[in-house]
């Protein structure tokens, strides 16, 4: 734990043309080897191969295709007396859109294809459909953490924090 004090959450800030904190959330995470410009090319190119596929409007499309790959549950390895158990835990909006964000970006870059943007959109427009190598990571993820269900009690305390309004509020909603 720090003795500074809490450290102030950075929002990020939004790109020039589509003027979304998304897009820029998904320039960060193209960057390789500080060329910025490079991975905001990539990403608009990326962005008009959607619009011409599609024929919408490419932001909705990145949006739905974010939000259908972010998950709400994931696993965390937890040492308890001496074996490894992967527990499942519930992760906030932040976590699950840079895993979402992760995730798109790890698919796209395994895809063959000729460039970059032609990888990315072909993903980005297939995880919007529901299909795609992210989709098939977010319910491999899902059922990692229902088959390790048995394990939720090994939690931590800040791991509890997270989930224990929902819980409480479902117990209340059974002894009714």
């Amino acid at each position: 734990m720090s003795r500074r004090g809490t450290a102030e959450k950075k929002t990020a800030k939004s790109d020039p043309i589509y003027r979304n904190r998304l897009v820029n959330m998904l320039v960060n995470r193209i960057l390789k080897h500080g060329k910025k410009s490079l991975a905001y090319q990539i990403l608009y190119r990326a962005m008009k191969k959607i619009q011409q596929k599609t024929e919408t409007n490419p932001l909705s499309v990145l949006r739905q295709a974010i939000r259908r790959v972010t998950p709400n549950i994931t696993v965390k390895a937890r040492r308890v007396s001496g074996s490894t158990h992967q527990v499942p835990i519930q992760i906030g909006s932040t976590q699950g859109k840079a895993l979402a964000i992760r995730w798109l970006l790890a698919a796209a870059r395994k895809r063959p294809g000729r460039d970059m943007a032609f990888k990315l959109s072909s993903e980005l427009v297939d995880a919007a459909k529901g299909s795609g190598d992210a989709i098939r990571k977010k319910e491999e993820t899902h059922r990692m953490a229902e088959a390790n269900r048995a394990f939720a009690h090994f939690r931590s305390s800040k791991d509890l924090s997270i989930s224990s309004g929902k819980e409480s509020r479902e117990k209340e909603r059974m002894d009714r």
